[in-house]
């Protein structure tokens, strides 16, 4: 039975929706499903426990026959209703719902008309013209669509870093917590922070491995075991997350982690430079070459740390570890402080349900305060985003209202009002100078026209910027990871754009986005350009997304004094209220 978690509850209410939609039911019986998905969501209280207990009566949007099928799911990890249901359709057919652009009415169309039921034969199908010819799809779609299915192909297989968290962190707690294992990590591209990954690798430093690779083969969630041995073990979760173990010795400990932290190019580097100090760096030690006359540094070594400092080097943190630039400022001492998450102390971009949100306003201003921070903007839509119900110039100065009422109740908790308003196709903004003015900050983003040729979109963004009232630019290239390509946009021009106008420049640390992505980071820092870590939260657990944002900032080399949201509340007010232009 898989483990029964809220979020198994709504993505599977939320799969129903889709399959009956693809069935063509009735549109007010998919809503209840999907609405039935949100409660459960943003429901306060343990709902997977009230649904084991058959106990969902009263709780509005969940009817009696939701109630139901909450139960059975929650008691028993299946639902037959569900299961039913996907009977009825091919198993390649959810595959085309993954695809970007293609909603249940357009899938069920191809499957009707063309008998469409896996990515392979819509290929075909787009390739032939068939599709184009198709009512209410079109030659432009065909091309769409196979941009999608290369897309899909090319991230086949990665993972977001927010989406795997729970599972990485879950197990390595379990093999922290085996009597038998001394130390555990995860090493790999999740220790240096990437944005998306392949797979999880965990090293455990042991005296009994084929006891730790056999408790690892058992651990819960796992789908399939790959492969068990006396030292490794491989097995993939019910997510289709590989997670791979290495059981090795205390001693071999320090230079495993580093070796299997990565990444490729860096471990080349930093074995290139032993070879030229006469030494020899693998995963098992650093010792002299043969030959050479040198004490061997491997038995005095028992962290990372050490083998750097044996090289003559600072210590490099592991978000660093591309290659670089790392190893010139480790060499001169001039490797940054990187930013930690206690340095943060508030955040901006989030929504509620006045736009597309999920999450009152006073909702989202508690859970801010139980994280800790010390202010909190809000910042939903403007007008021309209908599709997320943007909010028009009425609307918006009703909320501008109720944030500076709300505010006064609280003692240790300062509220912003912005909005994230549309940069529209020529570069003018969703709202015109006098209403920006009445707001203590502003987001401008794209959300439409994603297609203009890289001049053109360049231009519009730095058009936008150079508006005074326009605090930061939001999510930079609009790429959704694993889903959407960015889109063309010069960064070199934007960043120098953003230092001569004081334009802060956000990481949308939304697991789906991680933009400005971080190789970006360090020369925007050099430029003297600010960064504000934004988790662009659409619920009260979506302020969660900030712990990954100081993950992606620490790995573009940022410092506490890069971060705008750094500063602390009689710094943050000071700051907002000095004109744009005369900003540090």
């Amino acid at each position: 039975m898989p483990e029964v978690t809220r979020d198994l509850l709504a993505d599977l209410l939320d799969e129903i929706a889709l399959l009956l939609e693809l069935k063509g039911e009735n549109p007010f019986k998919i809503r209840a499903y999907r609405n039935g998905a949100e409660v459960v969501r943003s429901f306060d209280g343990d709902i997977v426990q009230r649904a084991k207990d058959d106990d969902l009566k009263g709780i509005k949007g969940i009817g009696d026959a939701l109630q139901q099928k909450l139960h059975e799911l929650a008691s028993t990890g299946l639902l037959e209703f569900h299961q039913n249901l996907k009977d009825e359709f091919p198993e390649g057919l959810f595959e085309l719902l993954e695809l970007q652009g293609l909603g249940p009415k357009k899938v069920k169309a191809l499957y009707e008309e063309l008998a469409i039921a896996s990515l392979g034969a819509l290929r075909r199908a787009c390739e032939a013209g068939t599709v184009g010819a198709l009512a209410g799809f079109g030659k432009k779609s065909e091309e769409k669509i196979l941009t999608a299915i290369d897309a899909h192909e090319r991230f086949s297989g990665r993972f977001l870093l927010a989406a795997v968290a729970p599972d990485a962190e879950r197990i390595l707690h379990l093999l922290r917590q085996h009597p038998a294992v001394n130390r555990a990590e995860i090493a790999g591209s999740y220790r240096r922070g990437k944005e998306t990954v392949h797979d999880l690798d965990f090293l455990v430093a042991t005296k009994e491995p084929a006891t730790l690779t056999e408790f690892f083969a058992r651990l819960e969630g796992t789908q399939e075991v790959l492969a068990q041995g006396s030292t490794k073990a491989a097995i993939r979760l019910q997510s289709g997350l590989q997670c791979d173990l290495r059981a090795i010795s205390n001693a071999e400990w320090p230079f495993a982690l580093m070796y299997f932290t990565g990444s490729k190019d860096h471990n080349v580097e930093l074995r290139s430079r032993a070879l030229k100090q006469k030494l020899t760096l693998n995963e098992y030690h650093l010792a002299p070459v043969e030959g050479a006359e040198l004490e061997d540094p491997t038995p005095k070594i028992k962290e990372e740390s050490e083998i750097y400092a044996e090289m003559g080097l600072q210590y490099i943190e592991p978000a660093l570890r591309e290659n670089r630039g790392e190893f010139k400022a480790a060499e001169e001492g001039a490797l940054p402080r990187l930013v930690e998450q206690d340095n943060l102390r508030g955040t901006f971009h989030n929504h509620t349900t006045a736009s597309d949100g999920r999450a009152t306003l006073e909702e989202m201003a508690n859970a801010a305060q139980e994280l800790g921070l010390a202010y909190l903007g809000i910042s939903d839509h403007s007008k021309s985003s209908f599709q997320a119900n943007g909010l028009d110039e009425e609307r918006l100065l009703a909320q501008v209202k109720a944030i500076r009422t709300l505010e006064t109740k609280f003692d240790d908790l300062d509220l912003y009002a912005g909005n994230e308003v549309d940069i529209l196709r020529d570069g003018s903004l969703d709202f015109d100078d006098g209403i920006l003015a009445q707001l203590d900050y502003v987001v401008a983003s794209v959300h439409a026209s994603f297609g203009l040729p890289e001049k053109e979109m360049t231009a519009r963004l730095i058009k936008a910027m150079e508006n005074p009232h326009v605090t930061m630019l939001g999510h930079l290239t609009g790429r959704l990871l694993l889903r959407r390509d960015p889109y063309l946009v010069n960064h070199e021009k934007i960043i120098d754009c953003a230092a001569e106008t004081k334009t802060v420049i956000e990481l949308n640390c939304s697991g789906k986005r991680m933009d400005m992505d971080w190789s970006w980071w360090r020369r925007a820092r050099d430029r003297g350009v600010k960064c504000s870590i934004n988790p662009d939260a659409h619920n009260v657990e979506g302020l969660q997304n900030l712990h990954f944002g100081i993950r992606v900032a620490r790995k573009g080399w940022l410092r506490r004094e890069d971060i705008v949201n750094c500063l602390s509340a009689v710094e943050m007010r000071n700051w907002l209220q000095t004109p744009k232009g005369q900003r540090d």
